[in-house]
């Protein structure tokens, strides 16, 4: 997950977020629809300081926040102090050694609030007494059937009255643990098509089509081992250019399985269809 979204990202949103077409865009801003889309896209690295004020102008956001300089889209000019946070806050805040961007999807989730609130009761311990109470009088009524009737550890009354009763330390731990995991859940999927969100993992039928793929391929031993390799990380070794292939083999080389040295004969012949034989 990026730290911060840069203008090209920035101007799409708000153009998606108003319900704005690119023609629609470009003709509040007198811009061509064809220079905006290759803003938005990030072919064009420089966008004009014309561009910038009449997009930031016509789009309702200050130019300091479509260039990224501030995350601040309504509230360019809040004092600290309408944040209530203390002065120890503010300072890890300002070091901006996290991720800036997930700490403010996790605060506006739907269920921050809720992870909030059972936070302030774990910590205040606002139930505990409640739940000590309980427990107090489970373990009282356990206590006294065993005087009466003896110990039973098979009894099913005595470990009822045993296994009601709540560790609320666990307890609320489990829902605070909760609560944050579902929230975490959602940005992840929110995230899913991130450029720097990891693949999902393989499936079973996609490795063994891989590897039989590989298994398949008539070079020597060493050409498999890279073809294998290269599979693992979703390379397909035939689109590779000489260039590509070259740079692979000299990392692979590095590797204590690849005892002998490495052929790119069949690459270099044939763009890794399988060896031809010699005239």
């Amino acid at each position: 997950m990026q730290v911060k979204t840069d203008a090209s990202e920035r101007i799409k949103d708000l153009r998606v977020e108003q319900h704005l077409t690119l023609e629609q865009l470009a003709a509040l801003t007198e811009l061509s629809s064809s220079a905006i889309g290759k803003y938005e896209s990030g072919d064009s690295k420089d966008i004009s300081a014309f561009a910038i004020v009449r997009l930031a102008e016509k789009l309702g956001v200050s130019t300091d926040y479509l260039l990224g300089v501030t995350e601040n889209k309504n509230h360019p000019n809040t004092e600290p102090s309408a944040l209530h946070l203390s002065d120890a806050a503010v300072d890890v805040l300002k070091t901006g050694k996290f991720n800036h961007r997930l700490l403010s999807e996790l605060i506006c989730h739907k269920g921050f609030r809720r992870f909030m609130l059972d936070a302030e009761i774990y910590v205040d311990r606002i139930a505990d007494m409640r739940i000590k109470d309980m427990n107090t009088v489970l373990e009282t009524t356990r206590q006294m059937v065993l005087q009466k009737y003896g110990e039973d550890s098979d009894d099913l009354y005595l470990q009822t009255l045993k296994a009601a009763q709540v560790q609320e330390d666990e307890y609320f731990g489990h829902l605070v643990t909760k609560a944050l995991k579902d929230i975490l859940r959602d940005i992840r999927e929110e995230h899913r098509d991130d450029a720097l969100t990891a693949d999902d993992e393989l499936s079973v039928a996609e490795v063994q089509e891989r590897l039989t793929k590989v298994m398949s391929f008539e070079g020597s031993a060493e050409e498999k081992k890279v073809r294998s390799v290269l599979a693992t990380l979703g390379i397909d070794y035939d689109k590779l250019t000489k260039e590509q292939l070259a740079a692979q083999i000299e990392i692979l080389k590095l590797s204590k399985h690849m005892k002998s040295p490495i052929s790119q004969r069949g690459k270099l012949r044939s763009h890794g269809k399988g060896r031809k034989k010699r005239r």
